[in-house]
């Protein structure tokens, strides 16, 4: 598989399990991260950045909830740049894992939910159908009292539950 690609050859099977491994135990842990943010820091002390993005009709490209994406890149830069220096070590694959969370959350939070972007308009996968509804329900409260739903990728059942009650689009 990665024959002829370089420096991933010189690694035995099992440290790239064990790559492998950490990556994926890293993005799932993101899910936990993003709730404690989410509900602690952003709902919390970061209100005044994380509050225009409870805003219905926000006018702007950009809001100033854009700001933790920067918060959020800035470890994954850092393992990265710690991760590589030499030889590849388990920071890499830190914020490899952190950086694959980060893609899969823009594109169900911004472009799936939000449609800042109009490139996936025409799904109708019960799964998404359940995020979308989760996080509706979180938007529903435009301050930061009373808050639910606060994760990203894996929200309440009832959810999933009631996405796949409902017929289909055709």
């Amino acid at each position: 598989m990665y024959a002829g690609s370089g420096n991933i050859s010189k690694y035995s099977d099992m440290e790239i399990l064990g790559f492998a491994l950490i990556t994926l135990a890293v993005f799932v842990g993101m899910e936990g991260v993003t709730w404690l943010t989410h509900k602690f820091i952003m709902h919390g002390l970061g209100w005044y950045f994380h509050e225009d993005h409870h805003q219905p009709g926000y006018p702007h490209v950009f809001e100033k909830n854009d700001f933790f994406f920067v918060i959020f890149a800035t470890p994954s830069i850092l393992l990265f740049y710690f991760g590589s220096r030499g030889e590849l070590n388990w920071m890499f694959f830190v914020g490899l894992g952190i950086l694959l969370y980060g893609i899969c959350y823009f594109l169900v939070h911004d472009v799936l939910i939000h449609r800042r972007f109009k490139w996936f308009d025409k799904t109708n996968n019960w799964y998404f159908r359940g995020l979308r509804k989760a996080h509706k329900i979180h938007h529903k409260h435009l301050d930061k009292e009373d808050g639910e739903c606060f994760g990203m990728l894996f929200v309440p059942m009832k959810y999933f539950r009631e996405a796949r009650s409902v017929p289909q689009k055709a």
